[in-house]
This record gives structure tokens, C-alpha cells and sequence, in this order.
């Protein structure tokens, strides 16, 4: 377990959550494994881990019923976040489609010449998706 990226996260519960949350066991599950990926520096799944988390915690803090349909592009834009947390998850759901969605898997010479450039990227995005997930678990607190 990386230490560092551990009190990364402790610094994040400290400023981030101010009161009582109340979460679904899935958005507690993959909000754990998320955190357990990032600290085991296992980039791309932490960003695919916390945009899962992202996606649940909003249909179970906001949407219910006919909306459980909507696509995660509408649980963001239709829910209470601000535009900011909006703006940087929808950034990191478009990072993470071209992770998930590989066009051409045989174009793969830029990664295989570049690959600490990818390593880099990635590492900086898993930051930012844990962030932005906590935010969101964070964003309706009780006192």
C-alpha cells in the first residue's frame, strides 16, 4: 500500500466531509475498492473504479425509479452538482470511454513507445477521480 496516496485520501475526508453521509452498500463497496486501487497505484482501474461509484451514488442520492434509465452523461448534467465537479467528471468519463471503448486495439505503437507518458497520465487522472468521488459522496451531508 502506498502511504503517500492513503493521506492523500485522509486529507481528503478531512476537508471534504463536514457531517454524516448516507450511502447504498454498492456506493460503499466501490468507493472502498476504488480507494483500495488507488492506494495499490493501480491507476486505470481506480479511474474506472470511481466513475462506477460516481454513477451509483447519484441514481441512489438523486434519481429513483424511471429515472434509474438514465445514461451516466444525464445523472451529471441533471443532478445538484456544482458546474465545476460537473466539468471535471464529465473530463474524466471522457478519458476513461477511450480506455474502455478502444477504437483500433492493433494502433497501439504510441503506447507501446510512449508508455510513461500513459503511466503519468493515468496517475494524475486517478487523483482527480478520487476526488471527484468523494465529492460526490460528500455533496449531501447531514450534521
Amino acid at each position: 500500500m502506498n502511504t503517500d496516496r492513503n493521506d492523500y485520501i485522509l486529507a481528503l475526508d478531512e476537508e471534504l466531509l463536514l457531517g454524516n453521509v448516507m450511502l447504498s452498500e454498492w456506493s460503499t463497496f466501490l468507493a472502498k475498492d476504488a480507494e483500495t486501487a488507488f492506494c495499490a497505484e493501480a491507476d486505470l482501474a481506480t479511474i474506472l473504479i470511481s466513475q462506477a461509484a460516481i454513477e451509483c451514488h447519484l441514481r441512489y442520492e438523486f434519481f429513483e425509479g424511471e429515472k434509474r434509465k438514465l445514461t451516466f452523461y444525464d445523472l451529471i448534467e441533471q443532478s445538484p452538482l456544482t458546474k465545476e465537479l460537473k466539468a471535471s467528471i464529465h473530463k474524466l468519463r471522457r478519458y476513461r470511454n477511450r480506455w474502455v471503448h478502444v477504437q483500433d486495439p492493433h494502433d497501439d505503437d504510441d503506447l507501446l513507445s510512449r508508455p510513461e507518458y500513459y503511466e503519468g497520465e493515468l496517475k494524475q487522472l486517478a487523483y482527480v477521480a478520487i476526488r471527484n468521488m468523494l465529492e460526490v459522496i460528500y455533496f449531501v451531508q447531514g450534521t
